[in-house]
């Protein structure tokens, strides 16, 4: 293991798979100790496994990040655990295609709890706890939907503006705290976020879209959240685009 990281705690929402699971094998690679949580609680215990295999310590947390009490209780496990936070990132996230005429409101209200409310709940909780010590890094994974938007996928794009909005007025909330917060956002990555879509053939498009050639891996996305971690405390990298090089589309 590297040592970068050594002595920091993590928490990482969505860690059952894609880039959250990516990132919490990373950062514990780096040296920090990871509480991971996500509602697929048999996917966290095989992922504590590997890093303990490595090494490393690690945490399951089962939990929902848009319910609030939930993801308010995976940062306050994760404290009680470690006796502290230094790094969250925010991981969790959803995708349903659909514009507003016509749409099935139960599930843009869905892709707003988790994309933007689970973020925000989270944030929440932990403030507290990095102001006490005087440090923290808030690491929120984006989307390219977050600098443009799609009409087929309304709520997937309203919720990373939004995400990235609340992100950059919470860091010149807690930045005088020596919080950190950085808004990463990654193009087409090769993760199952299409599995949950229930428009079958929007599903298939997405699909094809984060395994085509030259898409990123999660792996190359959670190297970019050890470097934000990384990095020197006086530096707050607050955004962070992440792109596959043969298609600057994505």
């Amino acid at each position: 293991m590297t040592t970068s990281l050594a002595g920091r705690v993590a928490l990482v929402t969505g860690a059952s798979s894609g880039i959250g699971a990516a990132a919490a094998l990373a950062l514990a690679e780096a040296g920090a100790r990871v509480a991971m949580s996500a509602r697929r609680g048999d996917r966290l215990a095989a992922l504590v496994a590997r890093i303990e295999a490595a090494g490393g310590e690690a945490l399951a947390i089962t939990s929902d990040v848009a319910d609030e009490a939930s993801a308010t209780g995976a940062v306050e496990a994760t404290i009680a655990h470690f006796g502290r936070i230094d790094i969250l990132v925010n991981s969790a996230g959803i995708i349903q295609a659909g514009g507003i005429e016509g749409t099935n409101l139960d599930e843009y209200r869905r892709v707003m709890d988790v994309n933007l409310m689970g973020t925000v709940y989270s944030c929440r909780a932990a403030i507290p706890a990095m102001k006490a010590q005087g440090f923290g890094d808030i690491i929120n994974i984006s989307s390219q939907a977050g600098r443009k938007s799609a009409s087929v996928f309304n709520a997937y794009s309203a919720s990373k503006h939004a995400l990235n909005s609340m992100s950059d007025a919470m860091r010149q909330e807690v930045g005088q705290s020596g919080i950190r917060v950085c808004v990463l956002m990654p193009g087409a990555t090769s993760t199952d976020v299409a599995d949950g879509m229930s428009d079958p053939a929007m599903r298939d498009m997405m699909k094809a879209h984060v395994t085509k050639d030259g898409a990123v891996s999660p792996a190359e996305i959670a190297a970019g959240v050890v470097f934000v971690a990384a990095l020197p405390p006086h530096v707050n990298v607050d955004l962070f685009s992440i792109r596959p090089t043969i298609d600057t589309s994505a």
